[in-house]
C-alpha cells in the first residue's frame, strides 16, 4: 500500500474513533427479567463506552431504580450513601415458595386466607417494622463458604443463613384484595440496605399461619436517587438512535451535588485538593463534595484528625 493509501486509511480510522461520553450517573428504570449485569451490558452500547458499573443490584424479577456510573463516575459508586431504599411490592398470602417469590416452587398446598383479618395483618406488619432480625432468603447473593447462597439453593443444597439486623422504617399496606384463596397486599416499604422484601413477605405469611411470597417488586428509591431521575432502556435506545448516544441522568457535578453535602472552595483550596492535599476541617460529618470557583466538582473529602482529607479526587491537576 502506498504512503498516501496508508494515510487515507489512518484518517478514516481517526474519524471513526468516538469521543468517550462525559462522566456521570445514569439512573435506569430496570425492566423485569433483566439482571443488573444485563443492564450494564446494554448501557455500554447505548452510551458508547465499556467504563460502566452499577451500585447495588436488583433481582431479575424486580423493576425500578438502578444506579450506574459512567467513565470517571464509576469511582463514585463505592462512596454513594445508598443505605436506605424504598419499594412498592405485592405480597401474596396463602402460599409459601422455595424462593420466597413467584419464581419459586410452591411449598405445600395453598391455604385459605378467608379467616385472615385486617387486624391480624396489621399486627403482623407491625411486628416486622422497626429494628428487626431477619433471615435472608435462601436465594440471596450472600456467600456461604465461598459460593453464593442462590447457587447452592438452586443446586438443591440446603442453605442455612444467620439472622442479621436490618431496619424497616416503614411497612404500610396500601391495598388488599382477594384472589381466589389468596389475599394480595400492595405494600410500601422503606428499609435499610440488606433488607430482603421477599423475606418480609415470607415472614408475614408465616406469622399469620398461611404462608406468603412476593409477586411483584419495584424499587422507587435508593439513597437520594428516585424514579424521577430514572430513564427506561427504550427511551435510552431511542435517544441513541436519534443522537448517536444516550444522555446521562446526571453529569458528574450534578451527581456529586445530589449525593453529598456541598463545600465551595477558593482557588488555592481547589489547587490543593486537585493535588491530593488536605483542606481545613469542614466541620461536617461524613463525606462532602468540594466544588471549585468554576462550579465544577474537584473531589470528595471527609474530616479526619483535624483536617478535611481527600477521599476521592475527581479532577486531578
Amino acid at each position: 500500500m502506498s504512503g498516501e493509501g496508508r494515510q487515507g486509511q489512518q484518517g478514516r480510522q481517526g474519524r471513526q474513533r468516538r469521543e468517550p461520553p462525559p462522566p456521570g450517573l445514569l439512573v435506569v428504570d430496570k425492566p423485569a427479567g433483566w439482571t443488573s449485569h444485563d443492564v450494564v451490558g446494554r448501557v455500554r452500547r447505548l452510551v458508547g463506552t465499556r467504563k460502566v458499573g452499577h451500585a447495588g443490584t436488583l433481582d431479575p424479577m424486580a423493576t425500578g431504580v438502578l444506579v450506574l456510573g459512567v467513565e470517571r463516575a464509576t469511582k463514585l459508586l463505592g462512596h454513594l450513601a445508598l443505605d436506605t431504599k424504598s419499594y412498592l411490592a405485592t405480597i401474596r398470602l396463602g402460599l409459601a415458595t422455595t424462593t420466597d417469590d413467584a419464581e419459586g416452587e410452591p411449598l405445600g398446598e395453598p391455604a385459605d386466607t378467608a379467616d385472615v383479618t385486617e387486624p391480624a395483618i396489621a399486627a403482623g406488619v407491625a411486628a416486622l417494622t422497626g429494628e428487626i432480625a431477619q433471615v435472608p432468603s435462601s436465594v440471596s447473593a450472600i456467600k456461604v463458604d465461598g459460593r453464593r447462597a442462590y447457587e447452592r439453593a438452586r443446586a438443591g443444597e440446603e442453605v442455612r443463613l444467620e439472622a442479621r439486623p436490618v431496619t424497616v422504617g416503614r411497612f404500610d399496606v396500601l391495598a388488599s384484595r382477594t384472589e381466589g384463596p389468596f389475599c394480595d397486599l400492595d405494600v410500601l416499604v422503606d428499609c435499610s440496605s440488606g433488607t430482603y422484601v421477599r423475606a418480609l413477605a415470607r415472614d408475614l405469611g408465616a406469622g399469620l399461619g398461611v404462608g406468603g411470597h412476593l409477586t411483584a417488586l419495584r424499587r422507587t428509591r435508593v439513597g437520594p436517587f428516585t424514579l424521577a431521575h430514572a430513564r427506561t432502556l427504550a427511551a435510552l435506545a431511542a435517544e441513541q438512535e436519534e443522537h448517536g448516544r444516550a444522555a446521562l441522568s446526571l453529569d458528574l457535578d450534578a451527581a456529586v451535588a445530589t449525593a453529598f453535602p456541598r463545600r465551595d472552595a477558593d482557588a488555592d483550596e481547589a489547587a490543593a485538593l486537585a493535588h491530593g492535599r488536605p483542606l481545613s476541617a469542614a466541620g461536617t460529618a461524613g463525606t462532602v463534595g468540594v466544588f471549585g470557583p468554576d462550579g465544577h466538582v474537584i473531589g470528595l473529602v471527609a474530616d479526619d484528625r483535624g483536617a478535611a482529607r481527600p477521599v476521592l479526587v475527581l479532577a486531578p491537576a
